[in-house]
C-alpha cells in the first residue's frame, strides 16, 4: 500500500453544458501534482459523487488514475448506501487502478452501529483493496462512533478514517482506541491542524482545490513538528477554509478554480446551485488577499 499521510486534495468534477469535462480534469491533476499534493481523491463529496452515474463515477475514477499514473496514490470515493452498489463501485476503482477507497457511513438509512460494521465489513471480504472509512454525520444523518471504528480496524483492508465529524474529542478517542498503525485523517480543514498536534496523519481537504501547496506545506510543517510555519500556514488560509463552506460546496471550490482559469467552468449539477452575490463577494475578497486572483 502507499503510503497515505499529508494533504489529500477532494477533487471537484469539473463539468461544461452538464457533462464531465474531462480536459480541465486533466488540467486540474497536473496543477494539484506540480504544486505537491500528496495524494488525491476523485469522486468524494466534493466530486459531487451523489449525482454522478455509475458510468460517470467510474470513468472519472479511470481518467484520474490514468492521468495521475503511479506519481501520487489516488484514493478513490466509492461510498454508497447500498452496500452492493458500494462493493460495484469499490470492484471497479480496483480495476482502475486506484491505490485505495474512500467509503462513506450508508447516508438517508440510518443504520444501527452494528449496521455500519456489517456493511463495512462486507465491502471489505468483496474486494481486496485499502479501505479509507469516511465519518460525516453532518452529511450522512448517522455518527459512527469510535467503539465501531476500532472493531473495523481489525479488518486488514480497513487502514484508515476520514474523520469529518468536527469533534476533536471523537478524533483523540479514535486515536485512544484504534491500533498505532490505523490512520486518522481530519475530514475538515479547520480541524487539520489540531488532529495532527493529537496524533492525525493528514487531513482531505478541500482548500487544497485552489491552494494545493500551501496546504502540502502546511501538513509537512506539521507532521515534522515545526509548528511555528505550521500555524502560520493555518492562519494564512483560514479565511479561504471558511470560504469554501460559505456556500453549499462544492460551489466556492468551483468558483474559486475558474476565477483563477483552472477550470474552463464553474458548473455544478443540480441540486447544487451556482453561488449568489454576498457568498461570491466574499470568496473574491479572500482569493484576493492570498493573490489568488
Amino acid at each position: 500500500m502507499k503510503p497515505i499521510f499529508g494533504a489529500i486534495t477532494a477533487l471537484v468534477t469539473p463539468m461544461q453544458n452538464g457533462r464531465v469535462d474531462e480536459k480541465s480534469l486533466i488540467d486540474l491533476i497536473e496543477f494539484q501534482i506540480a504544486s505537491g499534493i500528496h495524494a488525491l481523491l476523485p469522486c468524494g463529496t466534493t466530486g459531487e459523487s451523489a449525482t454522478l452515474s455509475f458510468e460517470e463515477h467510474k470513468g472519472v475514477i479511470d481518467l484520474c488514475v490514468q492521468t495521475v499514473a503511479g506519481r501520487v496514490p489516488v484514493i478513490a470515493g466509492t461510498g454508497a448506501n447500498n452496500t452492493l452498489e458500494a462493493i460495484e463501485l469499490t470492484e471497479s476503482a480496483k480495476k482502475s487502478g486506484a491505490d485505495a477507497v474512500l467509503s462513506v457511513t450508508p447516508y438517508y438509512n440510518k443504520p444501527s452501529q452494528e449496521g455500519l460494521y456489517q456493511h463495512f465489513a462486507a465491502i471489505a471480504r468483496a474486494v481486496d483493496i485499502p479501505i479509507v472509512l469516511y465519518n460525516v454525520p453532518g452529511r450522512t444523518g448517522i455518527n459512527m462512533l469510535p467503539a465501531t471504528v476500532a472493531r473495523l480496524a481489525e479488518i486488514p483492508q480497513v487502514v484508515a478514517i476520514k474523520e469529518a465529524s468536527g469533534n476533536l474529542s471523537q478524533i483523540s478517542e479514535l486515536l485512544l482506541c484504534c491500533p498505532r498503525d490505523f490512520i486518522v485523517l481530519s475530514g475538515d480543514d479547520f480541524t487539520a491542524l489540531p488532529s495532527v498536534y493529537l496524533g492525525a496523519k493528514g487531513v482531505i481537504s478541500v482548500v487544497s482545490n485552489l491552494e494545493p501547496g500551501k496546504m502540502a506545506k502546511l501538513m509537512d510543517a506539521a507532521l515534522k513538528g515545526n509548528m511555528p510555519e505550521a500555524n502560520r500556514l493555518h492562519f494564512e488560509l483560514f479565511h479561504l477554509m471558511g470560504a469554501m463552506f460559505c456556500y453549499p460546496s462544492p460551489a466556492p471550490a468551483k468558483k474559486g478554480l475558474e476565477l483563477m482559469g483552472r477550470i474552463a467552468s464553474a458548473d455544478l449539477r443540480l441540486p447544487m446551485t451556482t453561488m449568489d452575490e454576498p457568498a461570491l463577494a466574499r470568496l473574491e475578497k479572500d482569493m484576493r488577499e492570498l493573490g489568488l486572483i
